[in-house]
């Protein structure tokens, strides 16, 4: 599923001027990465990886329960003893840009780039339908499926209380699927779209209906929405389904906090986030603009429903939401 999402979103990267693509993320051993589920792309895999020791000291670093540490270290060994890669780099010892400078030279100065698709070359996105139709086709679903969009400013815990949504319905025996809209808009410059919304959109219609030809009965997902226009743009991606907007709300002395604990990391860990490492300085800019972005929405009411997350810990917004948001295993229409 993961490659096949993978080259769900190349189209819509393409799309969108992307010469090249970064992916990262855990393999099976045994399998490696099913590059004949990405024929849009030429793929080259780099596997990292570290000393035993290193490791050990990284995940248990990073908060990783120590009873876990040795499956950590026995998947570390199998990935040793595999041939998949094309390339290895050992991070041990290494700095993160360090890193990224031994990965660019194992794998021969990538990306060497070639020249773009012909002007009668079919479009990606009938290539990546090609061969599929008959398993989407029969993932149609007889009603409309459920999803949930949690929408809000800067810092007011999108992310955080989406995933917990997830792991609730998950718990209630439910297949449900999560996404976060940011992870699927990591394209750039794109001068006449600054939010990606364009690109988010075309790639959260490839990936759904990955999704749903495996079986998902719903979708929890997480973004910013600004405006009527970008509901509608995104309603529009995600046909056969009953969309619900949660609005949450929060005011500045909380997203003052929040925004300020993501300078380390915060309470959720977001690959990417713009905001770890910044200085004081352009994290209070960031607060104020989330701030004005969070009284816009509330002067416009954009929101099938509003959440006040001020004072109310992850689990109490997430009670407050699966109160009143349809979504199977959780509550009823």
């Amino acid at each position: 599923m993961k490659a096949r999402n993978v080259d769900a979103v190349v189209a819509g990267f393409r799309a969108a001027g992307a010469r090249c693509l970064i992916v990262s993320g855990v393999v099976d051993p045994a399998c490696g990465v099913h590059v004949d589920e990405i024929p849009q792309a030429s793929v080259t895999v780099c596997r990292l990886r570290a000393d035993r020791g290193v490791l050990r000291q990284r995940f248990t670093g990073r908060g990783g329960p120590a009873e876990l540490v040795d499956e950590v270290l026995r998947e570390a060994d199998a990935l040793d003893a595999s041939t998949f890669a094309d390339a290895c780099v050992d991070t041990s010892g290494l700095l993160v840009n360090e890193m990224a400078r031994a990965v660019g030279e194992r794998t021969g100065g990538w990306p060497a780039f070639t020249p773009g698709p012909s002007a009668d070359a079919p479009e990606p996105s009938a290539v990546a339908a090609a061969g599929r139709s008959s398993a989407l086709e029969q993932a149609e679903p007889t009603a409309d499926l459920p999803v949930l969009w949690l929408c809000g400013t800067t810092g007011v815990g999108k992310s955080t209380v989406g995933f917990e949504v997830y792991q609730r319905v998950l718990g209630a025996g439910v297949t449900a699927a999560y996404l976060d809209l940011d992870q699927l808009g990591f394209c750039r410059p794109v001068p006449d779209d600054p939010a990606n919304h364009r690109v988010k959109a075309r790639n959260l219609a490839a990936v759904w209906r990955n999704y749903r030809a495996a079986g998902a009965q719903c979708l929890i997902m997480s973004g910013p929405a600004e405006d009527e226009a970008t509901v509608k743009a995104y309603a529009d991606a995600l046909p056969a389904t009953e969309l619900t907007l949660c609005r949450l709300h929060a005011g500045r002395q909380h997203l003052t906090e929040r925004i300020m604990s993501r300078r380390q990391g915060g309470s959720w860990a977001q690959p990417g986030d713009p905001l770890r490492g910044r200085s004081v300085t352009h994290l209070l800019h960031v607060v104020d603009q989330a701030a004005a972005s969070a009284a816009a929405l509330e002067i416009a009411g954009i929101g099938d429903l509003r959440i006040d997350t001020d004072g109310h810990s992850v689990g109490q917004v997430a009670d407050a939401i699966t109160a009143d948001a349809a979504l199977p295993g959780l509550c009823t229409w």
